[in-house]
């Protein structure tokens, strides 16, 4: 049946072509009278393309007067789109302006991203005109790319054109449009950022220098350009678009390190964008890493000299510190964290160990532009070589030690440890009673009187500074001073809000704004409290919190939120949230099984544990279940093996009991390990009121036993009523057995008959065969002889005639009339003999092939 013809996929008052035929070689017609062109290739049927339609046409309707919209069915197979073009997807939309193109747009089918990114590549360019709109530009999240053009001189300056198309080429490989390209004309603009020649183009970058295009090594072309940007820009904060189809795109990125997302409502045609601009902000401040010395004190460096102790102004410690000691511009040091001294310790020590030049007899100046890490690895070789040094239960002192290198005689290492809490919060509220006065105490290991004081990392300068806490630590280059630096990524809530309420938003709320930290290589996410605001202060104090060492932060759990307690129910669903209420606060013994929803196994065991839950008392026991994959649970209590039964004896709640694996699950095995293990309370004697109770329960149970024992002889009887029918099927199944092997000994019999009769009828045909072979050679014989008969019948008759013409001629010149008389009579004569004999072969040839015909007829 062939394929329906194609109709209108959008209406004829609407802005957009539709070429619903696809029409290809029209639509490249239309495209020459357009500066700006849209093409939409679609599918009739698909989904995508029904929902995108509504968009495009929202978009045209404001975008007509200036862009032609035409959308192509490149789905009918007599079309030309279908036989040209091979998409993998629908929909697509393709932009050309003028004739550069395709440019293809890969982000979120709405109107107003769409509507966005027509506009860019309509203006490309931004045109600066003024030292305040040059600010703006360049105070932008996003990177710049500035061209300065003198119009003075001609139309179009050399170069203009190269650097309009490389604009283009940036919105062809980045769909997002994350570098902005603008234009500067006027010399005096241009010179704030130290553009002088005409033609040259600038880079704008803020944590790192910005760049001018190296124009001396690379040709000044619009693809070297648009790959220069590309290289070379700085991505502080980035927009994730996931397109909703399988993608590796928030992999990827998890994977680079720790992520903060952070979703917000946003309209890409807005003018302003306030809560942006805050978030911009603090993400400028948190990688501005070259102007954050001066909030923070570095690593100091001493020689012969005494080191002070510290005072207890952080301003007078930097100041003496200054003083006394050259700031060394490129530490190399590494965090140290000593297991614990003993098992039951919550201590640990910390330890700053650090590679130090130039100590002791010193040569010419030495330059160490970056750590290195062969040198870092020998120092932590040497380190753990003397770590017994370092374990003390609690010391109030800092004690540094300097260790000599043993590849070079002029460096050497130097350890600066303490003791810290796990609950390192603690020691930051009480820092007034431990920490006020600390002194420093040094050491040294195999080289005398030669000390050195070290400044730990960001996470670990509370214990030293006591009046620099979390709330007073600066976030400027933050990035750059911890282990635990953040990836910064932007989602708009109005498209992607599922992602925030997997992560652990709310579904209520209005207003769509959230923020997460997810580490993918601990496993472990934390979520910014919904009832604070998100604004630039609060987001310093999440990402703070998330940088110091021992983070106050607390891990986030998922819940499922589709479960709702029900009283009726004698198995308790668990989730995450009532997790420690149901198995810790509970004054009962719980039995809690672990499941999935795609374990088989798991739905099984249900109706054990309904009965299970109906025979144990309901006011000693807690029968539970928790769904683990859409519950997250404490590390101490997950499980790699479904299902997995664990019993909480009420007594015993961290003593978690079991069940083994190698019994099967079934209800006296459950019973017997619920009666072995739990914690039953029999302390107090039983009063009247307790007896009456026990009487009722065990009355229950009695019932309950007699209904089970009931419904057990119903199914006996049941059974036995089944058995019965099968008996009488097997006879019957015997019987047509019976018969059907009686009629397999037939067909055999007349199988083998059949044989025989094939072998004989196979030995007439080959002697039929062999006669009409036979046959067919006497044939062929008869046939020569008869052509060999014509040949002679025919020269006979050349004979006679010849004969007769030469006696006539005769007759008439010398014999009489009586000898031609006679002459003609012998003639006569011989001739109607050879014709009689002639005839005579001829009617013997015909007689004898009739005769072989009929011969061979009746052998057929």
């Amino acid at each position: 049946m062939p394929a329906k013809l194609p109709v209108n996929f959008f209406s004829t008052r609407s802005p957009v072509t539709d070429l619903f035929r696809g029409q290809l070689d029209y639509a490249d017609q239309l495209r020459q009278d357009s500066e700006i062109v849209l093409y939409f290739f679609y599918a009739p049927w698909c989904g995508q393309s029904i929902a995108a339609r509504e968009e495009i046409e929202h978009v045209a309707s404001r975008l007509s007067d200036q862009v032609l919209f035409v959308a192509v069915n490149c789905w009918w197979n007599q079309g030309k789109c279908r036989k040209q073009k091979h998409f993998f997807y629908f929909p697509v939309i393709h932009l050309y302006h003028r004739s550069f193109g395709p440019i293809e747009y890969k982000g979120p089918m709405s109107a107003v991203y769409i509507e966005k990114f027509v506009r860019r590549v309509m203006t490309p360019l931004l045109y600066i005109s003024s030292r305040s709109k040059l600010l703006d530009f360049l105070s932008n999240y996003e990177p710049g790319v500035v061209g300065f053009f003198e119009f003075n001189a001609s139309p179009q300056p050399p170069g203009y054109l190269t650097f309009f198309t490389s604009a283009l080429h940036s919105l062809k490989k980045d769909y997002l449009g994350t570098i902005r390209f603008g234009v500067v004309t006027d010399k005096r603009v241009a010179e704030e950022i130290s553009l002088v020649d005409s033609g040259s183009v600038y880079l704008h970058r803020h944590a790192n220098t910005s760049l001018i295009y190296p124009k001396d090594i690379m040709n000044f072309t619009a693809e070297n350009i648009c790959k220069w940007a590309l290289e070379n820009r700085e991505m502080l904060i980035r927009w994730l678009r996931p397109h909703g189809g399988k993608s590796l795109l928030l992999n990827n990125e998890l994977k680079k390190g720790p992520a903060l997302l952070i979703f917000i409502p946003y309209n890409p045609l807005a003018e302003i964008h306030p809560l942006l601009d805050e978030i911009t902000k603090v993400a400028l401040e948190y990688h501005k890493c070259n102007k954050s010395q001066a909030a923070e004190p570095d690593l100091q460096h001493v020689g012969d000299s005494d080191s002070p102790a510290f005072d207890s102004s952080v301003t007078d410690a930097h100041l003496k510190f200054s003083e006394t000691f050259p700031i060394a511009k490129y530490p190399c040091c590494n965090t140290v964290v000593l297991p614990q001294w003993h098992s039951i310790s919550r201590t640990h020590n910390v330890c700053e160990l650090c590679v130090n030049q130039t100590l002791g007899v010193k040569p010419n100046k030495v330059h160490v532009p970056h750590c290195n890490f062969l040198e870092i690895e020998a120092a932590l070789d040497s380190f753990y070589l003397q770590e017994h040094t370092f374990f003390q239960v609690i010391s109030n002192t800092i004690e540094c030690s300097n260790f000599l290198s043993f590849y070079s005689p002029f460096s050497y290492y130097t350890a600066c440890c303490r003791t810290v809490n796990r609950h390192f919060l603690s020691f930051i509220s009480s820092e007034k009673t431990i920490f006020q006065t600390p002194k420093v105490a040094f050491s040294s290991h195999g080289k005398k009187d030669n000390t050195q004081f070290s400044i730990p990392h960001i996470e670990d300068r509370n214990c030293f500074i006591p009046d620099l806490n979390i709330s007073s630590m600066n976030i400027t280059g933050l990035s750059c001073r911890t282990n635990k630096t953040l990836n910064l990524y932007l989602l708009d809530s109005n498209l992607f809000w599922i992602y925030a309420e997997r992560l652990g938003a709310s579904r209520s709320t209005h207003l769509k704004e959230f923020a997460a930290i997810v580490d993918l290589k601990e496993e472990v996410h934390y979520v910014l409290d919904q009832n604070q605001s998100l604004v630039g202060p609060t987001l310093e104090n999440f990402i703070k919190n998330f940088s110091v060492l021992y983070s106050p932060l607390k891990r986030h759990l998922v819940d499922d939120p589709s479960v709702h307690l029900d009283e009726e129910h004698v198995v308790t669903e668990v989730t995450t949230n009532t997790f420690h209420e149901t198995v810790f606060l509970s004054a009962k013994n719980v039995l809690l099984l672990y499941y999935a929803q795609w374990c088989g196994f798991c739905a099984s065991l249900n109706h054990i544990f309904i009965q299970l839950a109906r025979l144990l008392p309901p006011d000693s026991f807690t029968v539970a279940r928790i769904d683990v994959t859409r519950n997250d649970l404490p590390w101490e209590f997950m499980t790699d093996r479904l299902p997995t039964i664990l019993l909480f004896p009420h007594q015993r709640k961290e003593q978690s009991v079991k069940f083994p694996e190698d019994f099967s699950i079934n209800l006296p095995n459950l019973l017997k390990f619920i009666l072995h293990h739990s914690s039953l309370s029999s302390s107090e004697p039983c009063t009247k009121e307790c007896l009456h109770k026990e009487s009722v329960l065990q009355q229950g149970h009695i019932s309950h036993l007699e209904r089970e024992i009931q419904k057990l002889r119903s199914e006996i009887s049941a059974l036995h009523q089944a058995h019965d029918q099968l008996e009488a099927q097997l006879s019957e199944a015997r019987r047509e057995e019976q018969r059907l092997q009686q009629q397999k000994h037939t067909l055999e019999k007349q199988h083998k008959t059949l044989q025989l009769h094939s072998e004989q009828l196979q030995a007439t045909y080959d002697q039929k065969n062999q006669e009409l072979l036979e046959m067919a050679e006497k044939l062929q014989e008869l046939a020569d002889a008869s052509e060999n008969l014509l040949k002679e019948n025919a020269l006979l008759r050349i004979l006679v005639a010849s004969r007769g013409g030469k006696l006539q001629s005769k007759d008439e010149i010398k014999e009489p009339i009586q000898s031609e008389k006679t002459l003609s009579e012998v003639n006569d004569i011989s001739l109607s003999t050879a014709t009689a004999t002639l005839e005579e072969r001829r009617i013997d040839n015909i007689d004898t092939i009739e005769t072989e015909h009929s011969s061979g007829n009746r052998t057929e």
